[in-house]
């Protein structure tokens, strides 16, 4: 009897005071999922979103030593010469403007009008002088400077990068042995070094490939007679714009330079080389012959001549008196590799031999730990047939083979998309960058034999199938835009384009 007493008085005070059994049903029905959900969403971010803090890229060693209290340049415009590790460079502009959402001043095609002189039309999305903020430029362009001044901020930092003439040559035969006429009539680099003017021809259509090309990328007359006088005035314009010029021999302690001169982090200048040709043939190929890398830039490495798919590989060997040859042939860029890497040094003097060494072996240290994290087989280079995932394989062009790398499995989101961006080919990674600022914009598409050739760095108009050359095609209100930095138009003769002053037709 007390026991049924004490029930009902507690289902008075339940129902009465506390409200219906059912009412208390209900909320412990959804307290239950609301549990139950909050407790799915911690087991969904661990398993698929690492957060930023755990990746390796978001260690106090990814900062690098202090730069002290400077800020980081955002508006910078980088000259991409050819065969010089250029590509590698811009990677680095690619990923640190894609991380900070900065505006890319991008080609309309691949690349900005190259080898004509830069017009400021052709950077997509240009509305007149300085209408648009531009973050960064940095695709192939032939330099003109009033031209760029249009698209570019007045604070803009200017740089470039530079090579020995000897060894931009047996790069650029290999590239551009089946497109510059003047490589292709020659049996190997060799040859041409013992007799240039045999096969050069100035007026045929990518023939500036074989001659002075940094002289021709820095936006002045490649065929022009060497003087002293000449190489200083342009060694004297170039001084004017660019406040580094960076040396590929010295890739690593070009970096550090950069850094500091950019006040940017460490990992911003860790790089893996890109677009790099294949050293020596790999047990599954069938080419032979040894190859340079396009980062590996030490002079007077050959190459033997092989097969691959019918072609001969191209030759690069040289005598110590064909180099010698050939800085003769090139003689305005060997005046102008002389006089920056004379600088270079001098940069590397007031910056300190021993902190120098330091900051370059610290750079070594994290490229290699980075390369264990991101990178399959060790962080080697592989060939492009053995990347699976076509966004980051390699263009090929011509005979020569164009390496890539795979990404280690596994890797958690943070770190794998920062891997990805650090190993994104040039092409694949413009086409990413332009469809995030013109989403609505249809892209251009290429073969993959276009693709490749601009990839190695483009050339001007379709192939010559006659294999015999061709004159340029270039319509007078083309020929028009063609003027040296100080206004001066290019003449074309036989041999030799002039600067003239004066206003007169062009011949």
């Amino acid at each position: 009897m007390f026991f049924r007493r004490r029930a009902r008085m507690l289902r008075w005070l339940v129902c009465g005071r506390l409200g219906p059994v059912w009412m208390w049903k209900a909320l412990l029905f959804f307290v239950a999922i609301a549990f139950a959900t909050q407790l799915l969403g911690i087991i969904f971010n661990k398993s698929s979103t690492q957060p930023a803090a755990h990746s390796i890229f978001s260690s106090p060693d990814a900062q690098g030593p202090s730069l002290g209290s400077c800020q980081p340049h955002t508006h910078i415009m980088f000259l991409k010469t050819h065969k010089t590790a250029s590509s590698t460079v811009l990677n680095m502009l690619y990923r640190f403007g894609e991380e900070r959402n900065l505006r890319f001043a991008l080609p309309l095609g691949y690349q900005l009008g190259y080898p004509l002189p830069f017009n400021a039309h052709r950077v997509k999305g240009y509305r007149g002088p300085r209408a648009t903020e531009f973050h960064i430029m940095g695709n192939h362009m032939r330099f003109n400077r009033p031209e760029v001044e249009k698209v570019m901020p007045a604070d803009t930092f200017y740089f470039s990068i530079i090579r020995d003439p000897v060894a931009l040559a047996e790069s650029s035969f290999a590239y551009y042995k089946e497109v510059a006429p003047a490589f292709r009539k020659a049996k190997g680099l060799g040859d041409f070094a013992d007799d240039p003017n045999k096969y050069y021809d100035p007026r045929l259509r990518n023939n500036h490939y074989a001659r002075n090309l940094l002289w021709f990328d820095f936006g002045m007359d490649n065929n022009a007679n060497f003087s002293v006088e000449l190489a200083q005035h342009g060694e004297a314009m170039i001084r004017q714009t660019f406040r580094l010029i960076l040396v590929s021999e010295y890739f690593d302690e070009s970096m550090i330079l950069l850094r500091h001169a950019l006040c940017w982090p460490l990992d911003a200048v860790v790089s893996f080389s890109l677009n790099a040709r294949q050293q020596k043939p790999s047990s599954n190929s069938v080419m032979g012959g040894s190859w340079v890398g396009k980062a590996a830039v030490a002079a007077g490495v050959g190459a033997r001549a092989g097969r691959s798919q019918g072609k001969m590989l191209p030759n690069l060997s040289l005598t110590d008196h064909q180099r010698e040859k050939l800085r003769q042939w090139n003689a305005l860029d060997w005046y102008l590799y002389k006089a920056f890497n004379r600088t270079f040094w001098e940069d590397i003097d007031k910056f300190g031999r021993a902190q120098m060494e330091q900051e370059v072996a610290l750079l070594r240290m994290r490229r290699e730990i980075l390369g264990r994290v991101c990178l399959r087989d060790g962080g080697k280079p592989v060939e492009a047939y053995r990347i699976r995932d076509k966004n980051i394989r390699p263009f090929q062009s011509g005979v020569v083979k164009i390496l890539g790398y795979e990404l280690q499995p596994g890797l958690d989101n943070a770190t794998r998309t920062a891997c990805l961006r650090m190993i994104r080919p040039e092409i694949q990674y413009k086409d990413l960058l332009d469809s995030k600022q013109f989403p609505r914009a249809v892209q251009p598409q290429l073969g993959q034999q276009g693709q490749g050739l601009l990839a190695a760095g483009g050339a001007f108009g379709r192939h010559d199938s006659s294999r015999t050359g061709e004159k340029m095609m270039m319509g007078e209100a083309e020929m028009e835009r063609e003027r040296d930095w100080d206004g001066s138009r290019i003449m074309k003769s036989n041999q030799t384009l002039k600067g003239v002053r004066e206003k007169e037709r062009l011949r």
